[in-house]
């Protein structure tokens, strides 16, 4: 353990500002990443559990949503119609895809970001290179501690897709079972 602390400390201690901004930025991104995973999928579970049993019984012959349904709620403010049952449709799905967007973003813009930060440690490595006569061994080092920035930003970016994925899944089966709930009380 010690050993790793000090190897990352003299990694720090070697990189430039703007790389250790880059790994600074990846690691806001990553926290919020899984932050925003952990809620949101949890919420959509409990909204989940929640419609399902909503759905057994209207399947039962009940002709309204259970209390604690997203549809009970939604439907006491508008009427029962095809108008009404889009709109509960469209305000579920505008409730239940928050943070989508923010873990699309981070799964298509981190590796970006920590490309930037191995270019701009290269750059470094090559303008140390050209004014001393550096060895190889020094060269090679450089370049693979500059590596780590883009492995930082294709490991956020590898969570960020996943975590999309599944909520986005999650999401899509809440909806169906309120569409299902729809279609039985407007037959």
């Amino acid at each position: 353990m010690d050993r790793t602390i000090d190897l990352l400390l003299d990694y720090l201690q070697k990189s430039n500002a703007i790389t250790i901004g880059v790994l600074l930025l990846l690691s806001i991104y990553f926290i919020l990443v899984n932050w925003i995973f952990f809620y949101r999928y949890i919420l959509l579970l409990v909204r989940l559990q929640r419609e399902k049993f909503s759905l057994e019984t209207i399947q039962m012959g009940s002709k309204k949503p259970t209390m604690n349904s997203f549809l009970h709620r939604c439907l006491a403010n508008v009427k029962l119609d095809s108008k009404g049952a889009e709109y509960c449709i469209f305000k579920a799905t505008t409730q239940n895809t928050k943070g989508l967007t923010f873990l699309s973003i981070a799964a298509s813009t981190s590796p970006f970001i920590g490309l930037f930060g191995t270019v701009v440690s290269i750059l470094e490595t090559f303008y140390v290179m050209g004014s001393s006569k550096a060895s190889l061994a020094t060269i090679s080092a450089s370049i693979g501690e500059a590596l780590i920035a883009t492995a930082a930003g294709i490991f956020v970016a590898v969570f960020a897709y996943t975590y999309h994925l599944l909520l986005k899944r999650k999401a899509y089966e809440l909806i169906s079972y309120l569409r299902m709930q729809l279609d039985l009380l407007m037959e």
